[in-house]
């Protein structure tokens, strides 16, 4: 029986510096890829809002959070302009999973009703508590842009250090 040999007393040859470093990088790497994917799987996933149904003269969406319900308001706008309508909110559903559903109603006339805003500048904020709110403000911002000639009102959505919402907009060319 030969007895165990160091490393430095075997007969294999030595890795070079360089390629001991990469080969240590490419284990702790390979160590901590699934770290990564894990927590990669957890950031929210920003997938737009699900056309689940159009009949006319309405169309259902199906979305997740704030931004997907603005997209989704987005959509229906344009769907409803084939008809030489504006999207009009219908009813708000919440689903087991976690999702909502939104049936918009494409109507002749635009909202009657205005919400209180702030103007700063070409910025509208508007404070909002529910999917409808936020709906209003979108409607009423986009309004207001298109009486001053631009095409839309970008959205940023915001909640505040005391947990209330915000949402402002600015027009586009």
């Amino acid at each position: 029986m030969q007895p165990l040999k160091s490393l430095a007393q075997r007969d294999e040859p030595a890795m070079p510096p360089l390629c001991a470093a990469a080969a240590w990088r490419r284990a702790a790497l390979a160590a901590t890829l699934p770290a990564l994917l894990l927590v990669a799987g957890c950031a929210p996933q920003n997938s737009p809002p699900q056309q689940v149904e159009a009949q006319a003269p309405s169309v259902t969406y199906k979305y997740r959070g704030d931004q997907e319900l603005l997209q989704a308001n987005q959509n229906a706008m344009t769907y409803c302009s084939q008809f030489h309508s504006v999207a009009q909110t219908e009813n708000i559903k919440n689903a087991s999973d976690g999702s909502k559903t939104v049936i918009f109603r494409c109507s002749a006339m635009p909202p009657a009703t205005v919400a209180t805003t702030t103007t700063l500048g070409s910025n509208m904020a508007y404070p909002y508590r529910t999917d409808q709110e936020l709906l209003e403000a979108s409607r009423n911002a986009d309004l207001y842009c298109q009486n001053r000639g631009s095409q839309r009102a970008v959205a940023t959505v915001v909640t505040n250090l005391d947990g209330t919402k915000s949402v402002s907009f600015q027009c586009t060319p």
